[in-house]
């Protein structure tokens, strides 16, 4: 069992697109204005929103509920853009098919989903006829890429303002730290916070949660709870946990406060990991942290109650085998409600 090595990328979620309409258009030139703004060039830029309009468009024709994520992904010293489609349906019943070039629907720009993968640095689909379709794809700067070897993130989570909101008041993040045996950043850290209610306030909560963890020299996660749980004094407080994954081990180790639901994800069975009732910055209750065994292949997932508990990965086939991104997208696009902020973090690697 290997220890996490993957680059960790935070991201901004810069807007949602939903309205079908003007979804393209809208897209298209935000994500055009966005590549550029990061460094990503004239030409970069036009390839981004090449393969944004095809893909609103295909949401705009084909889609159930269709959305659109933009958002920008950062390394250390580099930055690229990021979208993700989310739709209910129809879906497509044979991906590898519809990756062939000329197999466009009518109406898109013609150039299909093989040329949306080729011109994206990275590119993954989740699919299921009837139930609907994610996609992702990421564009850094000609030559700015990542490296193969340097593996791809083992952690993404995506935010949604509750309906009529600009701002999120869920927010997540992760950090590497030493291993059960002393081995240098071979476990990995978790966070999600969920601020009190929603808008302006419920952001502010949830960001100071993110400094803190960033700040935080606790490598347990009860530790860094309570980090947190001082830094959102002052502020509206939230619900938050923290969830420690040590592949060598084989271990999940979590502590949480509050609405967030937690579980280690096997292909056939979720773990439930259970947080303790309270409000992190107020009333923070003493702190029992659980483990659960991480089995190979497993992942963990994190989610405000801006999500229902009632998905089962067991009615997601595949799920686990897709990029973290994609899969909480998916758990989003199942279980997410538009009544509240929704957050969703997934973690899962070569473990």
């Amino acid at each position: 069992m290997g220890a996490v090595s993957a680059v960790l990328l935070e991201s901004q979620d810069i807007a949602w697109f939903r309205d079908a309409e003007s979804l393209p258009a809208a897209a298209r030139s935000t994500a055009a204005a966005l590549a550029r703004r990061i460094g990503l060039g004239e030409q970069r830029a036009a390839e981004v929103a090449l393969a944004v309009t095809e893909a609103a468009t295909n949401l705009r024709r084909h889609a159930v509920d269709g959305s659109l994520l933009l958002r920008v992904v950062r390394t250390e010293d580099r930055a690229a853009v990021e979208f993700l489609t989310l739709d209910g349906g129809p879906g497509m019943p044979d991906i590898p098919y519809a990756m062939t070039d000329g197999t466009s629907s009518a109406g898109t720009l013609g150039i299909g989903l093989g040329a949306i993968a080729r011109l994206a640095d990275t590119f993954d689909v989740h699919s299921l006829p009837g139930r609907g379709t994610v996609l992702a794809a990421r564009f850094w700067a000609a030559g700015a890429a990542p490296s193969a070897a340097a593996g791809e993130p083992p952690v993404a989570g995506i935010t949604r303002p509750i309906s009529g909101e600009e701002t999120c008041g869920d927010a997540w993040a992760a950090r590497r730290v030493a291993g059960a045996g002393g081995e240098p950043d071979a476990a990995l850290l978790v966070m999600f916070c969920d601020g009190l209610g929603h808008g302006p306030l419920a952001a502010l909560a949830s960001q100071a949660a993110v400094s803190a963890f960033h700040a935080s020299r606790g490598h347990r996660p009860d530790e860094v709870l309570t980090d947190l749980h001082h830094a959102l004094r002052g502020t509206r407080g939230g619900a938050a946990a923290v969830a420690r994954v040590d592949p060598v081990a084989r271990r999940v180790r979590y502590c949480g406060v509050g609405n967030i639901s937690g579980f280690v994800v096997g292909p056939e069975r979720r773990h439930a990991l259970l947080s303790a009732p309270g409000i992190v910055g107020h009333h923070m209750p003493t702190l029992r942290a659980q483990e659960q065994e991480l089995a190979p292949g497993a992942a963990l997932v994190l989610h405000s109650d801006g999500l229902t508990e009632r998905w089962q990965v067991s009615a997601l086939p595949g799920l686990l085998r897709h990029l973290p991104a994609v899969a909480a997208a998916v758990l989003l696009r199942e279980a997410g409600v538009r009544r509240d902020d929704a957050g969703v973090v997934v973690a899962k690697g070569a473990w």
